[in-house]
């Protein structure tokens, strides 16, 4: 008994041993087949860079200027890519922002060459570049966006570290498709030390040419150009790349000296959620592409180019890679009826013009019979010049009902300015029709005005607390506080007044005293948020302005088109950046004492979310000059604005010139 056991555990010693010497086997043959496949990758990659390395040139620039905007420009060489061989070669916009007086190429060669920009791609931020010389240059094999796949090998290539090397990144391609249609994405790290150069494969075929972009599609963070757009993703593992085959049918045309643009449709659509709201058009704009080409308000996208268009989203990525001159097929629900409309892009539309009666609504209660009841007539406007009178209902345009001032702006966008307009008012007991032709906006301060708000009957239920009351943004280590007038009443719409407090901040004892006269004669509410450092407003905090607008506009009865920011040198500066960056909520800006700052975009004018402004420039102040072209650019860009000087140097309004400005905030609700 004991020898067998002996020898079984003999045998189980053996059979562990020899399982372990082939696990042990295994194992080392698993760890040299990973090792084999870590050796064959790097030598795919060695031999795709090598294949690709005489069509990455190295490109040096000269002169120029040392800013552009916020951006400080570094000097230093970059990377461009063959198109063609006979000395073509496309490169990032990125890299020439500083406007060159020269460039160098340095060739297959070793030679170097002066070149020049010949066109460019506005669309994709793109150059072209030709260079001078006779030697032939190898063009790659670029890849159809069809062939790519998510998740294969890309490389970002460069030539700026060492000439006789370009430089090398590695990565996976992540995504397709990406910047509206635009680009393609990799995690490998993209930077000024590649953009330009190429994205290539495990083969060294070219995926793209390496840009700085916005995921947004947008031009740059804070206003930046957009040729720096996204260059803030410096290093992210978010870079991006455009594929070349498509471009290449426009190649003859770049080569010709002719610059591409993005293709632009002239419509505005209703609502705001493009990844919810279907494609119905609000405004198609008179004299856009399509306008003429027959589109109209109401009109619902349903496809592009035979690709469905469920949401705004869609249609915007379906357009995105689109040039101005290319044609699109458009099919479009109006009424029962799917029609299809064939439009040919532009690159430029006109800004877009309010159009304007020239009258003032009265507030409260909408008449049983529904319309708009008339308040005051500007002097010498469409509506006064055509027998409006105070007191008569506006019911219908052009024969279609309205039930109170919003229904009547959306008619109003939707007529051409060119052709009369008919409006049916109601007089007493007498309806009447009346032709006119719209106007422009004015945006020029009206005279004594009449009560808005008739008499209303006394409130019965329990009202909101009035005074200061402290507005708290949980997430927010700034405080706020609103004024709240004493007659304030939850059943009539309010103003809202968003008060920016220059630097140096304010005292809360003060805001009563300045505000509360006004604030119960023409029933608005005063909101004063602060900054976190009391001596100075960063552009980061218009955030928590934004959030202070919203929480005030969640707790009372807010007139959505009587919502204005105004403030005073910084103050006005950062009403400026909060105006310009949140349309949907500002309807007024009224700014004294400075120039829209150098981080406010200054967006296009927007047909569905008007915006007036009110400007006032002392005339000693040393901004007196810039804000008169601030003014001017304003006013060409088709913004309504009135513009008042005042005397003395940099100084806020007098109590005189703040009732000059309530009045005008008064009748921001302006037909």
């Amino acid at each position: 008994m004991r020898t067998t056991a002996k020898l079984g555990f003999r045998f189980r010693l053996i059979a562990i041993g020899t399982c372990a010497a082939a696990l042990v086997a295994t194992t080392a043959q698993a760890q040299q087949s990973a090792d084999e496949i870590r050796l064959a990758e790097e030598q795919a990659m060695k031999t795709a860079v090598a294949t690709i390395a005489p069509s990455v040139v190295r490109i040096e620039t000269f002169g120029g200027l040392e800013r552009v905007g916020e951006q400080a420009i570094a000097a230093g060489p970059t990377t461009g890519t063959v198109v063609s061989e006979d000395g073509f070669v496309l490169s990032s916009a990125f890299n020439f922002i500083q406007q060159p007086s020269s460039i160098l190429v340095s060739l297959p060669s070793g030679k170097r060459a002066a070149a020049e920009i010949v066109a460019r791609d506005n669309s994709r931020m793109l150059v072209l570049l030709k260079v001078n010389t006779e030697e032939k240059l190898p063009v790659p094999e670029f890849v159809d966006p069809q062939e790519m796949i998510v998740g294969q090998w890309s490389l970002a290539v460069g030539r700026t570290f060492d000439p006789q090397r370009p430089n090398m990144s590695v990565g996976i391609l992540s995504a397709l498709d990406r910047i509206w249609g635009k680009a393609i994405q990799t995690d490998a790290r993209v930077s000024p030390s590649n953009y330009g150069g190429p994205l290539i494969d495990i083969r060294g075929r070219v995926l793209g040419i390496l840009v700085p972009m916005s995921p947004q599609g947008g031009d740059g963070a804070h206003g930046q150009p957009a040729e720096v757009a996204g260059a803030e993703w410096y290093d992210s593992g978010i870079g991006f790349a455009v594929p070349v085959v498509g471009l290449l049918t426009h190649l003859e045309k770049l080569k010709q000296g002719e610059s591409l643009q993005p293709g632009l449709l002239g419509v505005r659509l209703k609502g705001n959620n493009l990844y919810a709201d279907p494609a119905e058009i609000a405004v198609s704009q008179a004299n856009s592409p399509a306008y003429e080409a027959g589109l109209r308000a109401k009109d619902v996208i349903l496809a592009a180019n035979d690709r469905a268009i469920d949401r705004q989203a869609q249609l915007k990525h379906a357009l995105g890679p689109l040039y101005a001159g290319d044609v699109v097929k458009l099919t479009v629900k109006r009424g029962d009826q799917q029609l299809d409309f064939d439009v040919t892009l532009t690159d430029h539309i006109d800004p877009y013009e309010h159009p304007w009666l020239g009258l003032l609504p009265m507030r409260g209660p909408v008449p049983e019979a529904g319309g708009v009841p008339v308040r005051y007539l500007f002097p010498e406007s469409p509506a006064i010049e055509a027998g409006v009178k105070p007191g008569d209902v506006i019911t219908a345009v052009a024969g279609e009902a309205v039930a109170d001032r919003a229904a009547l702006i959306e008619r109003l966008v939707t007529q051409s300015r060119d052709e009369p307009v008919q409006l049916t008012i109601r007089r007493g007991e007498e309806t009447k029709p009346i032709e006119l032709k719209l106007a422009t906006l004015s945006a020029e301060t009206p005279g004594e005005l009449p009560p808005a708000v008739p008499e209303l009957p006394a409130v019965e239920d329990e009202q909101p607390k009035t005074g200061l009351i402290d507005i708290k943004i949980p997430e927010e280590k700034n405080d706020c506080v609103a004024f709240v007038p004493e007659n304030y009443r939850a059943d009539l719409p309010h103003g809202l007044v968003v008060w920016i407090h220059p630097a140096g901040g304010y005292k809360r004892e003060t805001l009563e005293g300045r505000w509360k006269v006004h604030a119960e004669r023409d029933h608005f509410i005063v909101l004063a948020p602060q900054s976190a450092d009391p001596a100075r407003w960063t552009p980061t905090e218009v955030d928590f302005l934004r959030k202070t607008i919203e929480a005030t506009l969640d707790r009372y009865n807010i007139d959505r088109s009587r919502v204005m920011v105004h403030g005073y040198q910084a103050g006005a500066a950062m009403a400026y950046l909060l105006a310009f960056t949140q349309p949907e909520l500002v309807r007024g800006l009224a700014v004294v004492d400075s120039a829209v700052p150098r981080l406010a975009p200054v967006p296009d004018n927007d047909p569905i979310n008007r915006l007036m402004i009110y400007s006032v420039a002392p005339t000693g102040s040393k901004a007196a000059p810039l804000i008169e072209k601030t003014v001017e650019r304003l006013r060409e860009m088709k913004f309504p604005v009135e513009a008042k000087t005042i005397d003395g140097d940099s100084r806020d309004l007098s109590s005189s010139e703040l009732g000059d400005l309530l009045r005008w905030f008064d009748s921001l609700d302006r037909l």
